[in-house]
């Protein structure tokens, strides 16, 4: 079986370079997973490759299809790699189009909501939202549609769930685990700094402990945010006493302070599965979490806590930092529900049934 990616991000990830970006990380080990598990995989590149150049990273071969027009590009790509499948993930406005130029290419497509937005198609795009109509005309049009939980399923218009199947993110690599009593007795944030992350809680969940050390790991960016709003907030992060800010963070340096940490905190109004949870619950650190809480996982498998509010969540805070024993049984909980879950082989089992149209 053969799939295509189109995504230059995904060779960022790969080549161990500093980027940010949940969903093309998750491309990424998808992308390598399936290779390891005997798939043909190519990832179709507009920049750093020049047109034709290919280069392949752990079964991953990466090609450069040009910089001219990025239809006649994917067509050319599709029609030279005649592959089975071409994987999308997250809502936009060329979708549409995406999906029109594979049928004429003979390919099946799957799109992979990575926001939970994405599957409600007058909500999900951030460039160009009134073309909502083009995005919607690909999930109609699409083979497959692939939803990372319940939650995003119950929302998908019920004339596409036939097509729709449930397929976990991927973990990525588990690591040993730091026992509690060993760890620096801090708080983890980990996100770009635009308002939906709603750095600004964090501030005040801060002032409210102050007795607690905060580490923050996230980058000024314009993106779904006012003008000058990361800025503001940069300015905010460094004058509170007892946060540490350390802007944008190599991802490697990232899973180690959310490894090292008595806790990460997520104060993010919207997500789809966060990557942070994953990185978290693999290295056995809880997760206190606002309002995020897919297919209430969190409150479910007892992995940490979702307080609803700043007051219950600054209680929490100060009360797990309390008990590190506490934090050890969470561990031990989370990484087994990651395992069974979110492991390489459990993700590439369930992402074949859904090709195969098989649900799990």
């Amino acid at each position: 079986m053969k799939i295509v990616f189109a995504n230059d991000t995904i060779y960022g990830w790969a080549s161990g370079a500093s980027v940010v970006g949940g969903a093309e990380r998750q491309q990424w080990l998808l992308a390598r997973v399936l290779a390891a598990n005997g798939w043909s995989v190519t990832v179709g590149m507009r920049e750093t490759l020049v047109a034709g150049e290919r280069r392949t990273i752990d079964g991953v071969e990466f090609f450069g299809i040009g910089k001219g027009n990025i239809y006649r590009a994917w067509y050319r790509f599709l029609s030279l790699e005649h592959p089975d499948w071409w994987y999308w993930r997250c809502a936009d406005h060329l979708w549409g189009c995406a999906v029109e130029i594979a049928k004429l290419a003979g390919v099946h497509t799957i799109f992979a909501a990575g926001f939970d937005t994405d599957v409600q198609p007058r909500q999900a795009l951030f460039r160009r939202p009134h073309w909502w109509p083009l995005y919607a005309w690909g999930l109609s049009r699409t083979n497959r549609i692939l939803v990372q939980h319940t939650g995003q399923l119950a929302a998908l218009a019920p004339r596409w769930r036939p097509k729709a199947y449930i397929v976990p993110s991927i973990a990525g690599e588990m690591a040993a685990v730091k026992p509690h009593s060993a760890r620096t007795k801090y708080v983890a944030w980990v996100a770009m700094l635009r308002q939906p992350k709603r750095p600004d809680v964090l501030l005040e969940i801060a002032r409210k402990a102050a007795a607690i050390r905060f580490i923050v790991c996230g980058g000024p960016t314009p993106f779904s945010s006012p003008p000058g709003y990361s800025e503001r907030i940069v300015e905010a992060l460094q004058a509170q006493p007892n946060i540490e800010f350390l802007g944008k963070v190599a991802p490697q340096k990232t899973q180690q302070i959310i490894a090292d940490a008595a806790m990460l905190l997520s104060t993010s109004d919207a997500e789809g599965f966060p990557n942070t949870f994953l990185e978290a619950w693999s290295s056995g650190t809880p997760v206190i979490s606002l309002k995020i809480d897919p297919d209430r996982l969190i409150e479910r498998q007892e992995l940490g806590t979702v307080p609803g509010n700043v007051e219950r969540a600054t209680a929490d805070i100060l009360a797990l930092m309390d008990s590190p024993q506490q934090r050890d049984e969470i561990a031990v909980r989370a990484r087994r529900y990651v395992a069974e879950a979110h492991s390489a082989a459990a993700v590439t089992a369930v992402f074949e049934n859904a090709i195969a149209g098989v649900r799990s």
